[in-house]
């Protein structure tokens, strides 16, 4: 069944999921603030390049203007977490009445953001591992098939529906906070120090400093998610960070991009979050809190 889709952001993400969206048939929204990519996807649409270099692209409506896409019943949140303050306001006056924004962000605070504005009851909160890489504006390249989970709300009905038509690997999930945090672990130990040395994934692997630093980093994070009750979706953070840098060898982190072409990082919610976090449970993160204040130094 046709769905009609909101996606908030213009981005590597947002891109990706307007073209899968858009190719199985949903009609697709983009409310963003980015000028060059606000144009490129209303000229030529959501462009993916394949492996063999090929483009194919697909119709979205794109707009600024919240007023033009006033009673949107399903929203996905897919822009950095420094930017989720600004989305909702834009939501506040896009989402109809009874709609639902779901966060498939990084980092923390992204729902707490979105409920101050929207409502409890207006707000879901998701998690996905899906990777793109922004090869220019309204142009990605699918890195890896990932999974999107969801928490159990039966009102996400169609949107779940729609997003299984577009071949997305999606699960229903009781405890959306457990994967926000496992996702977290990851995001704190491989993120920053690929930034910082401007290395991909799997090289942390292979330099001893590197890895000490990023099995340091997932340690503390774990530290912290066991203080706020959190189960994680694994039992060895260490491991589990590797085996994602290792299955992800040849990627760039999504905050190496960031660094690279001089945009602002996700570091205040990752880093910065897991640190503050932590004061208030009286745990010590000095792995956290230096790779926090280095990409702040640096971005």
């Amino acid at each position: 069944m046709r769905q009609d889709v909101l996606l908030v952001g213009t981005g590597a993400l947002a891109t990706l999921f307007a073209a899968r969206l858009s190719e199985a048939g949903h009609c697709v929204h983009m409310l963003g603030t980015w000028r060059k990519g606000l144009d490129e996807l209303k000229q030529h649409g959501a462009r993916i390049k394949d492996s063999n270099g090929e483009e194919r692209a697909y119709p979205v409506h794109v707009t600024d203007d919240p007023r033009e896409v006033r009673g949107s019943k399903y929203a996905l949140v897919l822009v950095k977490s420094w930017q989720t303050e600004r989305a909702a306001h834009q939501l506040s006056e896009a989402l109809a009445t009874d709609g639902l924004a779901v966060t498939l962000q990084n980092g923390l605070g992204n729902r707490e953001t979105l409920v101050r504005d929207l409502g409890f009851a207006r707000v879901a909160l998701g998690v996905t591992t899906t990777g793109a890489t922004l090869l220019g504006p309204g142009l990605v390249r699918a890195g890896g098939e990932g999974v999107i989970s969801l928490e159990q709300n039966q009102a996400l009905g169609p949107l779940e529906a729609a997003l299984r038509s577009s071949n997305f690997n999606l699960h229903v999930v009781d405890d959306a906070r457990s994967l926000i945090w496992g996702k977290l672990v990851i995001n704190a130990a491989i993120n920053p120090l690929t930034a910082l040395l401007r290395i991909p994934n799997g090289e942390l692997l292979n330099h001893p400093a590197a890895h000490k630093m990023m099995a340091a980093l997932a340690r503390e994070t774990a530290q912290v998610a066991a203080a706020e009750r959190v189960r994680l979706p694994f039992g060895n953070p260490v491991r589990a960070a590797e085996e994602v840098a290792r299955s992800t060898a040849g990627n760039h982190s999504s905050m190496y991009q960031d660094v690279s072409r001089g945009a602002p990082t996700e570091i205040d919610a990752i880093c910065g979050a897991v640190t503050r976090r932590a004061e208030l449970h009286g745990i010590s993160t000095p792995y956290n809190r230096a790779c926090w204040q280095m990409v702040s130094a640096i971005q």
